[in-house]
């Protein structure tokens, strides 16, 4: 794992490039410039510098989970062997359905959003595979009932 560093602040600019990239990551360059009323090479060299840093890690589609055939979601909260926390993760990574794993402190160790087909498959993913695995002490499932579809990021400071 590689040990990330926080990016020195973003200017106003950067900040709303990355705003309407998080609406449309699909947005070509000219229209960013105009939106922004900036240079089309401005807009650009910006980017490929918010890319490089590791600000912008990527384009992805916003896939709804229920309509891609994954119906039934849960929060799996993990207490976990603390000596052993790295080969979870990595093992936690490997494992289809897990979308998020965070580590936090307090009462848990990990929280993790997974998702699945339905009930059997959420079973299987959280009994078999989880809960067998090295250095798993215990889990807690929370089932998701409903996700509400947020309203997006907030504007940029300024």
């Amino acid at each position: 794992m590689t040990t990330r560093h926080m990016a020195p602040g973003l200017d106003d600019v950067d900040q709303r490039i990355v705003a309407e990239l998080r609406q449309d990551g699909r947005m070509s360059m000219r229209a960013l410039a105009e939106k922004l009323h900036i240079s089309r090479a401005n807009a650009y060299a910006r980017v490929q510098r918010l890319e490089s840093t590791g600000v912008i890690r990527g384009y992805r589609a916003d896939i709804d989970p229920v309509l891609s055939g994954l119906g039934t979601s849960a929060y799996v909260t993990v207490n976990l062997k603390q000596a052993e926390w790295r080969s979870v993760r990595e093992n936690l990574r490997t494992l289809r359905g897990i979308e998020h794993i965070g580590l936090v402190g307090g009462e848990f160790d990990l929280i993790l959003l997974v998702r699945a087909r339905d009930n059997a498959d959420l079973r299987h993913l959280i009994l078999d595979q989880i809960q067998g695995m090295e250095g798993i002490l215990n889990t807690h499932t929370l089932l998701v009932f409903e996700e509400p579809v947020p309203a997006g990021p907030p504007p940029p400071a300024g």
